[in-house]
């Protein structure tokens, strides 16, 4: 089984952003990471190349004192380097579609903890950077707080990692890379966790 067969074609990739703020029409991207979800020989998923990004925010752009303050992000810093929308966006879509045609892959799908709040900004991103296409379903996701819920009942992000027994450090927490990270984990250890009963249901098929 390869990945496109495992997600009927879908290339799952996990997204977090780190935001000025909770409008994706107004407030600035200030984070992006971005991890590949590949698969072994035994139909087990596990995190692939990351990407990481310190985004400037886009000319105009809203960012709310609560959510730096939060986040402990301070845009402009030296140390930040950081890099455009544009290029951000545009070195992320590159590497999902490097990705995708070494798979086989027909469209990447989203996976996020709150998938609805990235699928926004990087609707907007894509209409404000003049993408011609985003190679991410345009609605449907893999939602990590769902997918915690059903399988471990819990949706906040660090609980759901304790509860599977990955690591979770707080302090670490509302990076966009450690995050991105985490979710990624947690995605793999839930799907790996049906992965027995796929193939049982494979054998059962097959019978």
């Amino acid at each position: 089984m390869t990945i496109a067969d495992r997600f009927r074609g879908f290339l799952p990739v996990v997204i977090d952003l780190e935001t000025g703020g909770f409008n994706a029409n107004t407030d600035a991207i200030l984070e992006m990471a971005s991890v590949v979800i590949r698969m072994d020989d035994d139909g087990y998923v596990y995190p692939g190349e990351r990407l990481f990004f310190n985004i400037a925010p886009f000319e105009g752009a809203n960012i709310e004192p609560a959510s730096l303050e939060f986040t402990g992000i301070e845009p402009g810093h030296p140390f930040r380097d950081e890099v455009s929308e544009v290029k951000a966006f545009t070195s992320t879509f590159d590497g999902i579609r490097k990705e995708m045609k070494q798979t086989r892959c027909t469209r990447a799908i989203l996976v996020a903890h709150n998938a609805a709040f990235d699928h926004a900004f990087i609707r907007q991103a894509v209409i404000r950077c003049s993408i011609k296409r985003s190679p991410f379903h345009p609605f449907s996701a893999f939602d990590t707080v769902s997918l915690g819920g059903l399988a471990v009942g819990q949706t906040v992000l660090a609980k759901a990692c304790r509860a599977c027994g990955l690591e979770f450090e707080d302090q670490e927490a509302h990076t966009a890379l450690y995050d991105c990270d985490k979710t990624a984990e947690l995605f793999c250890y839930i799907v790996n966790r049906w992965q027995p009963l796929l193939d049982l249901s494979r054998v059962s098929d097959e019978l």
